[in-house]
């Protein structure tokens, strides 16, 4: 029931290349106008379409894939109360596409947090002395501090590792800014308090 483009020919012109489809038709008629199709067969096709419903077939495959849901999430005892009534399928049909599928597939598990290393920090025994960089020296960039680490250990540190640091970096000073901001918001409610009582 579904129409789709079937690619007909690619045509090269210069550096790009042209694509050229066919009209959109469902694979149905395709079949029936195809000639290689014996008549028998095309009768029988057309015989079998003239017979489904597509709206039927929806309703049906909705209620399959919610029990595949249901088991999949092994509540099968809720199973007849999601059967309804093809009236209230149709009604419901216009909003349906909102819900998207119901099938288990398509439906992502929360995944948690990625806190964890997965590798030994390279910088764990300098960081300490990183950080006293950082606070003599704020404005720094990760990159100068690398080559200060680099200059200072001799073959420790390689240049792949330059992102590894970058991303501490970040990490800290978006610690720093979180820890002003909140000292900031303390301070602006004690003046109010100030200001509040002197105004009584």
């Amino acid at each position: 029931f579904q129409p789709s483009f079937k690619l007909q020919e690619k045509i090269r012109e210069g550096s790009k290349v042209r694509k050229i489809y066919d009209t959109p038709t469902t694979p149905c008629e395709r079949l029936l106008a195809d000639p290689r199709v014996d008549m028998k067969v095309k009768e029988n096709l057309k015989e079998q379409l003239e017979s489904l419903d597509p709206v039927l077939l929806l309703k049906r495959m909705r209620e399959a894939q919610t029990s595949l849901s249901e088991l999949h999430n092994r509540n099968a005892d809720s199973e007849t109360s999601n059967r309804q009534s093809m009236e209230e399928f149709v009604k419901q049909l216009p909003e349906l596409w909102k819900l998207g599928e119901v099938r288990p597939t398509h439906r992502k598990k929360p995944q948690k947090p990625h806190t964890w290393r997965t590798r030994k920090d390279p910088f764990e025994l300098v960081f300490p002395l990183i950080l006293k960089w950082l606070e003599s020296e704020p404005d720094r960039t990760a990159k100068e501090l690398f080559l200060r680490l680099q200059k200072k250990y001799p073959g420790e540190f390689r240049d792949c590792q330059l992102r590894t640091l970058q991303r501490r970096v970040k990490a800290w000073r978006s610690r720093m800014a979180r820890n002003l901001l909140k000292l900031y918001t303390y301070e602006e409610m004690n003046t109010e308090e100030v200001t509040t009582t002197i105004a009584r």
